[in-house]
């Protein structure tokens, strides 16, 4: 075994450096934020998104792979197998961002991609059944909300009319967005599950566990389930100076009190449990108004769908407790998905390469939800995680070690050999 290790990485690294290219990319696409100075800021669709999918499809071009869009947005890159009509090895991640995120929550798994890609094209291997890259859109879920939609959307779970129905805050729908950088929305969105043989997913672990224990790669178990929903309260519009506060019915004054008691809701239902309100807007926002209406977000996470369940009820309870002096609330829930266990074949394969190439790894969960719980339900899924320093993502502290990036893109290399059955 030993050996073959060496031989691997004989070959992986002659004339190549991984490290240098992956860093060449992670700094090219930092360049693409509209916070400049301030952390990563590329919405789905946004002029910055434009930019990164430029340099994204140059890049596939020029490795000679064949490179198309959806009617999503998501990028394709594909090099043909040898078998005709054959199911493709997709791997990738997405390229969107949070507002005044990290530079390396979702590009750090495109650039892998691109790495494991240009690996097969420096070496000229042949496989049998195709290799492609994807890069995928609005996985935070940051400009449309509910997230992982170009994973949804590909796989059906997100239909073409609620596609079509999603806005962002200024109203503007992602069939509009789409046209303003030029994509075209009426291309084909859903995928034939049959023209996928498997999906593989690199993530910085946005955690603190791999950094702690020392250990460069996590092969990732099992991902939580999660639900997301959008709260809208209603009350009535007054004069801050000449309406009595008895005769009030301020949206804002529920809208705090309703989110002051959610964190309880998982405090009390332990294992794990997590309840996050991220976003609030305030209707009319002005400051001498009684706020009318407020609409804020609920994330409900656990490893268990019990939990998730549990945290659901009790919530729509508390929401129900409010139904007085005139308010109205309502609970659109704007997405759910399962906990999912990633396929056993794939982390055993992955947990075999790594030992052949003699790099630390260990077995780890994720606690947050990525396009890989979506696809898990439709072909054969594998992940890998990386340590984040301190732990931190979705700020622009956010940073992660080129050479565990590298590591993973060895990794993935070997096992997308393995999977499309290089000649």
């Amino acid at each position: 075994m030993g050996e073959k290790t060496e031989g691997k990485k004989m070959e992986v690294k002659e004339g190549y450096q991984v490290k240098d290219r992956i860093e060449q990319h992670i700094e090219a696409l930092s360049h693409y934020t509209a916070t400049p100075g301030n952390g990563t800021t590329r919405l789905s669709y946004s002029q910055e998104d434009l930019q990164a999918r430029t340099y994204i499809k140059q890049q596939m071009e020029a490795l000679g792979l064949t490179v198309h869009e959806d009617g999503l947005g998501n990028i394709f890159g594909k090099l043909e197998g040898t078998i005709e009509g054959a199911p493709s090895v997709l791997i990738g991640s997405h390229f969107d961002s949070v507002p005044n995120g990290g530079s390396y929550d979702g590009p750090a798994g495109v650039v892998t991609a691109l790495a494991v890609a240009e690996l097969f094209h420096t070496n000229n291997l042949k496989p049998k059944y195709p290799l492609e890259v994807v890069a995928l859109v609005e996985e935070e879920g940051s400009r449309f909300g509910g997230g992982l939609m170009g994973s949804r959307g590909m796989t059906g779970l997100l239909s073409e009319e609620a596609f079509e129905k999603l806005t962002d805050r200024d109203g503007i729908s992602t069939v509009e967005a789409m046209q303003q950088i030029g994509l075209d929305s009426s291309l084909p969105k859903k995928r034939d599950p049959k023209t996928m043989k498997a999906f593989l997913e690199l993530h910085i672990e946005q955690g603190p566990i791999l950094e702690e224990k020392n250990i460069p790669i996590g092969v990732v178990e099992a991902i939580v389930g999660l639900t997301q929903y959008q709260v809208t309260v209603k009350g009535k519009a007054g004069h801050a100076g000449t309406t009595p506060m008895d005769r009030r019915t301020d949206a804002l004054v529920a809208a705090a009190k309703i989110i002051g008691q959610l964190p309880e809701l998982a405090i009390e239902e332990g294992n794990g449990t997590v309840v996050t309100t991220g976003r609030l807007n305030v209707f009319p926002n002005g400051a001498n108004v009684i706020p009318d209406k407020v609409v804020f977000t609920v994330d409900i996470r656990s490893g268990k769908e019990d939990h998730v369940q549990n945290v659901i009820k009790n919530m729509q309870e508390l929401l129900d407790s409010y139904h007085h002096n005139g308010l109205e609330i309502v609970a659109d829930q704007q997405l759910y998905i399962q906990p999912k266990e990633l396929n056993q074949g794939i982390r055993s394969l992955l947990k075999e390469v790594s030992h052949e190439l003699d790099f630390p790894y260990c077995s780890i969960n994720s606690g947050a939800g990525h396009d890989a719980m979506v696809f898990s339900d439709f072909t054969d899924v594998g992940m890998l995680f990386i340590p984040s320093k301190d732990g931190l993502s979705h700020c622009p502290e956010e940073w992660s070690d080129s050479s565990d990036i590298a590591k993973a893109v060895e990794i993935f290399y070997e096992v997308a050999k393995k999977l499309t059955e290089v000649e």
